[in-house]
């Protein structure tokens, strides 16, 4: 199958900052500072045209010159404010659009916090207790006498309890009290566990995805550049080492 020059020269190129980045396995040198580097400055250079794009033209210039949408103007101003702290005289008058910022921020957050962090974990913790009542409305479960049709909800509600006794200090942990904080540290560990878990095999699956396309580039399709780069990553890390052997940096 013959590929298009563009995918031979991707295929190259993803090659190569692949085996710059691994090649801090070896050591901090050049090659992955370039990569680090090429990495950082194409993120940021895309973030600024996605904002421009997306923000600027779409959200300000637009909506004012082909709609007419002049109250925009206002936000406009107000973000302009906050430039003002690059200009020593005039630096505060950016003081008057962060207070807007944040108010207006907290003021939105803090509902939204209260709903998503707080009322919505009371009843995602609550909702296995309870039915919906024959007349309606809502009444206990009391099929939870039977622990195993409502496992879950029973490890839920125990766990949520228990975290939150372990992190109330103001009874003693002692007694009963202690064994319900030492089901909460239980909790918290497994909690931990599953997360750093989830985060190691999400990494992992990075990098199998990186080591997937080494294999798939190292067809004679694409010219082999797995093979190729590799040998001239390791001549490169060679060539430095044995430079700086040759020339130690002075104390």
């Amino acid at each position: 199958m013959d590929l298009s020059f563009d995918v031979i020269l991707g295929a190259w190129i993803a090659t190569g900052l692949t085996l710059f980045i691994l090649s801090f396995l070896y050591e901090d040198n050049p090659l992955f500072k370039l990569a680090e580097h090429l990495y950082v400055g194409v993120s940021l250079g895309y973030t600024i045209v996605k904002t421009y794009d997306t923000v600027v033209m779409t959200l300000i210039v637009h909506p004012i010159l082909d709609k007419g949408e002049w109250s925009l103007l206002i936000p406009v101003a107000i973000g302009m404010l906050m430039l003002t702290r690059y200009v020593p005289k005039a630096a505060w008058l950016s003081r008057y659009a962060f207070a807007f910022i944040v108010g207006i921020g907290a003021g939105l957050a803090i509902p939204r916090t209260i709903s998503s962090f707080i009322l919505k974990q009371i009843e995602d913790t609550v909702r296995p207790l309870l039915a919906a009542a024959p007349g309606g409305g809502i009444t206990f479960d009391y099929s939870l006498l039977n622990p195993a049709s409502h496992l879950n909800g029973i490890i839920i509600l125990i766990g949520v309890v228990s975290v939150l006794f372990y992190f109330f200090f103001s009874v003693e942990h002692s007694g009963p009290g202690k064994a319900v904080a030492r089901a909460g540290i239980l909790f918290l560990m497994i909690s931990f566990g599953a997360a750093f878990g989830y985060t190691v095999m999400a990494r992992m699956s990075l990098l199998i995805g990186r080591l997937t396309d080494l294999i798939e580039f190292s067809d004679a399709s694409y010219g082999r550049p797995t093979l190729w780069l590799f040998l001239l990553t390791v001549a490169t890390l060679i060539v430095l080492s044995r430079r700086g052997n040759a020339h130690p940096p002075k104390q």
